[in-house]
């Protein structure tokens, strides 16, 4: 049996979220093993700045600005994406928010919208917008970023929870639906991750010291530490996986249960 391979030459990814954090780890990963990566976030300089860093490690990348929570600018997205590429192999949706800290009933209803917008329907819509050029195209792979939160109860990000909850459950009716399109649509459940989204749980004392005692690995994630699945699920190696979701979270999960 040939080695699975996880060269992407002459594959097209669409990376949302992608000008910082995870996103922009994924695109780089994924430049570097050969993928044609359009970078998507709200804000075009950030988008420019990440699209030359990758350009100057030699990969292929093309920067356009487009929010989530637009459905006009999710299909003028992949409308440029078809024009400029033909069409879309790989799909990470990553984009996400969260304007909410506290006990979820204090959350307002302006919440809960923002947050279900960009973090779940975001999702859908970016989905629905690339899987018919997928279908064009033979198959394809989509990559939900979904969150621990999604899978265990968290204190303060309730309506976060609730959203990556969501996330995870569109993967699954997803996989199902695309099966026989060739489509594989898989998630990742990162941990805590050391990015700017994050920022106020890892560099607020307290709040980190509570998450770390329930690591094994007793420390926090880099967003590079994603890229290994990430790539996996993007390549041809994942042709039998889909449905299914990847905790990524130095043991986390599984030390839950640590007194």
């Amino acid at each position: 049996m040939a080695v699975p391979s996880f060269d992407l030459t002459g594959k097209v990814a669409l990376v949302t979220g992608a000008s910082r954090g995870i996103g922009y780890a994924i695109a780089e990963a994924f430049a570097a093993a050969g993928a044609r990566v359009v970078l998507a976030s709200r804000h075009q300089e950030a988008l420019d700045q990440a699209a030359e860093s990758i350009r100057a490690q030699g990969g292929e990348a093309l920067p356009i600005a487009a929010h989530t929570g637009d459905p006009e600018a999710v299909q003028r997205l992949v409308d440029e994406v078809v024009k400029h590429y033909g069409g879309v192999d790989i799909l990470v949706n990553n984009a996400a928010t969260n304007p909410h800290f506290g006990p979820i009933l204090t959350a307002e209803e302006s919440h809960w919208e923002k947050i279900l917008d960009v973090n779940l329907r975001g999702y859908f819509r970016v989905t629905k917008a690339c899987v018919e050029s997928m279908r064009q195209r033979g198959g394809g792979k989509i990559i939900n970023i979904a969150s621990v939160n999604g899978l265990q109860a968290q204190p303060w990000m309730g309506v976060y929870c609730v959203s990556k909850a969501g996330v995870v459950m569109l993967t699954q009716v997803l996989a199902i639906e695309l099966a026989t399109d060739n489509i594989q649509v898989n998630a990742i459940a990162p941990g805590l991750i050391r990015t700017r989204f994050s920022r106020a749980l890892w560099e607020t004392p307290e709040i980190s010291a509570a998450i770390v005692k329930h690591i094994p690995l007793q420390r926090i994630g880099e967003p590079a530490e994603l890229t290994g699945i990430a790539l996996y699920l993007a390549s041809a190696a994942s042709s039998f996986t889909t449905g299914a979701i990847f905790v990524v979270d130095g043991g986390q999960l599984a030390g839950s249960s640590i007194p």
